[in-house]
């Protein structure tokens, strides 16, 4: 063979290793964050997502056993094959997701995170084989190889985390990162043209495949949409993937509500009965409520009543995610129901992690609002930690208040009582409400401070509400006897535990207590 050839060819298969490594874990990662907006529970969706993939790059690897002939065919069908089933899986699964019975979607998802897997491993060692095919020491092939694929494989990591996703959404990316795995499979073709017999069934082929991905590439986000639609109640007006999340608006006859990867944040029929509860009983336990801090709170509401009380000069809001605090500052429709709260001069919008914003934080708060997402993976679970709460007691006043959104103490009892019993062990006293907001059920509130108080002794501030008065706050402190604290199972009382991070024992809680909701 003439050497340039030779080198030319060479230098072919490391590039092409190091692209489809970058395609490859692109995919993975594409794979992880589809079940978790779909699914649900992130790190439950990457954890099976991750060790799908390996299992089948490992079947993959065994395979490869049997491809020992005609390597560049056979990679460049490997090529084919992850582009069809790579690109066109994100669109599936929310076309399944719509139409198909619960459970399709995860069997589904499961299946793909496997096959493209299976496929990623075989195409490692037909490229090896290849490059020591042309002349390249086997030990020399190998390690060039892998150094491209590992390389590559951050390469398609941070490519995905820092632009495919926040720029073209989750439906689009996989079509994109099918393309460049189509891409490489012409350009081995060309350079292996020699090798290649039925050429044209080959190009065929191809051009099918790349015909249905630009398709894709242009089309693949409108219908799919459609296919998002069929999972919400109500006409989606809204959506757009951030960095962190998918953040949906629906409207219909005047209710307008926000989703987060799926979840209900409110209804505006109904959100003021939610915050109302959230935020009076606290400001009006504050002996000098002057300085408030929202930790969550992104969508400006909690804000909005805070704004109400001209005694309260300063309100820090720490959310992290700047596309939803910029939402809720721009959005109409938000706007409408938030009343502009996050534009208001005395309203200062910090988009950090809130655990982080404590630990760095030296201010000191009269009124702490912990209106934080439910905690449905280990992300969240640290916000529900004593350690988090301990942060959040040491910036409370001692005659502040301080509130947490907890869960409902009807559909997840001991997940609810458990955060109460994590704020105690801050050395905070507490008390223990509940509302029924119609969207959400029955949901649940726990209020603290650095000194012993009651319900009945609170007194609401003279402000407008539309639900809440002092009357009707003192009877929010009863829970019957199916969702009170006292907990029994097979006869003998639950003993919980204060939730922590070496213990994160609420995750487990929370999935098993909202399986069947």
């Amino acid at each position: 063979m003439d050497q340039r050839l030779k080198m030319k060819q060479t230098k072919c298969l490391y590039w092409a290793s190091g692209i489809v490594s970058i395609c490859g874990i692109a995919f993975e990662v594409l794979f992880g964050a589809l079940g978790s907006y779909i699914l649900g529970d992130g790190v439950t969706q990457y954890t099976l997502t991750i060790s799908l993939f390996l299992t089948g790059m490992g079947i993959g690897a065994f395979l490869s056993e049997k491809v020992m002939k005609r390597l560049i065919p056979a990679f460049i069908a490997v090529e084919y094959a992850v582009a069809l089933i790579g690109g066109l899986s994100p669109f599936l699964l929310f076309g399944i997701t719509a139409y198909l019975p619960e459970g399709s979607d995860a069997l589904f998802l499961y299946a793909a995170v496997t096959a493209v897997g299976a496929l990623t491993g075989l195409e490692l060692p037909i490229l090896i084989r290849k490059a020591n095919e042309i002349g390249e020491a086997i030990h020399r092939s190998t390690a060039r190889v892998l150094f491209s694929d590992y390389a590559g494989g951050l390469i398609g990591g941070v490519l995905f985390a820092f632009w495919l996703r926040p720029a073209f959404g989750l439906v689009k990316t996989g079509f994109l990162v099918a393309c460049v795995n189509l891409a490489v499979a012409f350009w081995i073709f060309w350079t292996f043209r020699a090798e290649m017999k039925k050429r044209g069934r080959w190009l065929a082929a191809g051009a099918v495949i790349g015909v249905i991905l630009v398709a894709g590439v242009f089309f693949g986000d409108e219908t799919a949409f459609s296919f998002e639609q069929k999972l919400y109640r109500d006409p989606i007006v809204f959506s757009e993937t951030s960095k962190y999340q998918r953040i949906v608006i629906t409207k219909e006859q005047g209710d307008t509500r926000l989703f987060l990867d799926g979840n209900l944040q409110f209804s505006s029929a109904d959100e003021y009965r939610y915050h109302e509860v959230l935020v009076h009983p606290a400001v009006a336990l504050a002996a000098h409520p002057k300085k408030a801090l929202i930790l969550g709170g992104g969508d400006g509401l909690a804000a909005r009543e805070l704004l109400k009380y001209k005694s309260i000069r300063s309100i820090t809001l720490v959310d992290l995610d700047p596309a939803m605090t910029n939402l809720a500052k721009t959005n109409p429709l938000l706007t409408s129901v938030n009343r502009h709260s996050l534009s208001n001069p005395r309203v200062r919008v910090i988009n950090q992690d809130a655990f982080q914003f404590l630990k760095k934080a030296d201010r000191i708060y009269d009124v702490i609002i912990i209106d934080l997402p439910d905690p449905n993976n280990t992300n969240l679970n640290k916000v529900y930690t004593e350690e988090f709460y301990a942060l959040a007691r040491n910036h409370l006043a001692r005659d502040g208040a301080l509130v947490v959104q907890a869960t409902s103490p009807t559909f997840a009892r001991k997940v609810y009582w458990t955060i109460d019993k994590t704020v105690k062990a801050t050395g905070l006293y507490t008390q223990n409400l509940h509302v029924d907001v119609p969207s959400f059920g029955d949901w649940g509130f726990v209020l603290a401070a650095r000194h012993p108080f009651k319900i009945d002794d609170i007194r609401l501030k003279d402000v407008p509400t539309k639900y809440l008065t002092t009357g009707v706050l003192h009877t929010l402190d009863s829970f019957g006897k199916d969702i009170d604290h006292n907990i029994y199972e097979h006869g003998k009382k639950v003993v919980l535990k204060p939730n922590t991070l070496l213990h994160p024992d609420l995750i487990e809680m929370y999935e098993k207590a909202w399986l069947y909701y």
